[in-house]
């Protein structure tokens, strides 16, 4: 049986636009950091390594790791997310002052230490960022999230109405850093039509 994350995670990845509430759970992710504007090579590049090893952690647990007494013998790739703050807290849209984690999900059945067979597996074929990858676990509790159809750099007025909202649930927000969950893959989807999910976390 395939896990299939648009089946199983629903809450988490909706699609409904409108402001929600969501108690997000401890995820485990293989991540990678960066700095500096999104619109520049070394971004791309991180996403394509990140992608490759998240590929190799999949075919891997088909051929060698599924268990028997595991519900999954598959499971889907997640979609790519991002950890967003800023060296410059004067200008939020100043991009070459942003300081990011880029990170894929994995399901809860894949552990650390299929992390790192598969990782010593991808580098037999040599990339300098391989060894920037590593896995960790978030656990962000109660979160605001909304959907965002459209360019990112129209983002501000999505997160406007997430504010307006939890100042009328009584909340605040918790730091500066928000997480983007990237539906589509913004390389193929045009401008006004991606989706994104914008979340922070909640004092």
């Amino acid at each position: 049986m395939k896990y299939e994350w648009r089946k199983h995670e629903k809450d988490l990845y909706s699609t409904v636009k409108k402001t929600l509430l969501v108690t997000v759970p401890k995820q485990n992710f293989i991540m990678i950091d960066g700095e500096g504007d999104p619109n520049q090579t070394d971004f791309s590049e991180r996403v394509g390594v990140l992608f490759s090893l998240a590929y190799a952690i999949k075919m891997n647990y088909k051929k060698l790791w599924a268990d028997p007494k595991n519900l999954y013998d598959d499971f889907t790739v997640f979609p790519l997310e991002g950890l967003w703050d800023s060296k410059n807290s004067q200008d939020t849209r100043d991009k070459a002052s942003y300081i990011y984690t880029i990170m894929i999900q994995q399901p809860e059945f894949i552990t650390s230490e299929m992390f790192e067979k598969a990782l010593s597996m991808t580098k037999k074929k040599p990339h300098s960022l391989l060894d920037e990858i590593y896995f960790n676990s978030i656990e962000e509790g109660k979160c605001v999230q909304m959907l965002h159809v459209g360019p990112f750099e129209n983002e501000a007025a999505t997160f406007e109405k997430m504010h307006l909202f939890i100042e009328d649930q009584k909340y605040r927000r918790n730091g500066h850093m928000h997480r983007e969950i990237y539906l589509n893959d913004a390389r193929k989807t045009p401008p006004e039509k991606r989706k994104t999910i914008l979340r922070f976390p909640l004092a």
